[in-house]
């Protein structure tokens, strides 16, 4: 495992914490070069690049706002320049507003498609000049693309299930180009926004086959498996890991 992906260039979005930090170490751990980008979780990114160079890992961080087009493309853009290509795209970086669509306001539903629907477009646009053959994009969706069981969520619900028409279009537009892309849609998962000690935690649980949440690094090991050589016929799927909150 620790070479399955030597020589690959990997760019993760919102790396710095939760999901997006498991992931940068999982990817690390295989042998990939991984950038990162976090918004204002600076001290975490710092400890996560010493973690990860402590161990022989080649890691760069790189402060970029994914609301901003600009700042998300010039950092691709410096990833691919500093490393010669870029390989591996994940889209982690995400917001979870939630609100009852009476009370939702109009600039968190803004944010929300900003943040967890044009960011992933500008950032597939901004790699894909510098992705050739063989090349792995992943979206991390959520089980609430397919199922929300509780009020307050129709906006975050949507903008994950907008996820699964855009890999499933960008799948036909990438297919010949030789790159799948993917979306990783977890259920609740052990992190600040949603700890399993969480004051929601047992409602969830209620309404999973596995009672308990994932850890993150569950998750990372689905993006592994689908960024890597053995899921090279995997594409425009949205594959999920709930615990069975959708069953």
């Amino acid at each position: 495992m620790k070479d399955r992906l030597s020589g690959k260039v990997a760019f993760v979005t919102g790396g710095a914490r939760g999901i997006g930090a498991a992931i940068v170490r999982r990817l690390a751990a295989e042998g990939a070069i991984v950038a990162f980008t976090y918004q204002s979780s600076s001290e975490n990114a710092r400890r996560l690049a010493q973690e990860i160079e402590a161990k022989g890992g080649r890691v760069l961080s790189l402060q970029a706002d994914v609301v901003d087009s600009f700042a998300l493309a010039s950092a691709i853009t410096e990833v691919a320049r500093k490393f010669g290509r870029i390989d591996i795209l994940v889209n982690n970086a995400g917001v979870l507003l939630l609100g009852s669509v009476d009370t939702f306001s109009i600039e968190d539903f803004d944010k929300t498609l900003a943040v967890n629907v044009r960011a992933i477009f500008i950032a597939v646009k901004a790699a894909l000049p510098h992705m050739g053959d063989g090349g792995r994009i992943v979206n991390i969706g959520s089980c609430n693309a397919e199922r929300m069981p509780f009020p307050g969520g129709s906006a975050y619900a949507m903008s994950k299930a907008a996820l699964q028409g855009l890999v499933q279009g960008m799948a036909r537009d990438l297919g010949p180009k030789g790159i799948t892309i993917n979306n990783v849609q977890p259920g609740p998962t052990d992190t600040d926004m949603n700890p399993k000690a969480g004051e929601f935690a047992q409602a969830l649980h209620d309404l999973m086959a596995l009672k308990r949440h994932a850890s993150a690094d569950e998750i990372a090991g689905m993006v592994a498996y689908v960024v890597g050589p053995e899921a090279s016929f995997v594409t425009g799927a949205s594959l999920t890991i709930d615990g069975g909150f959708n069953a």
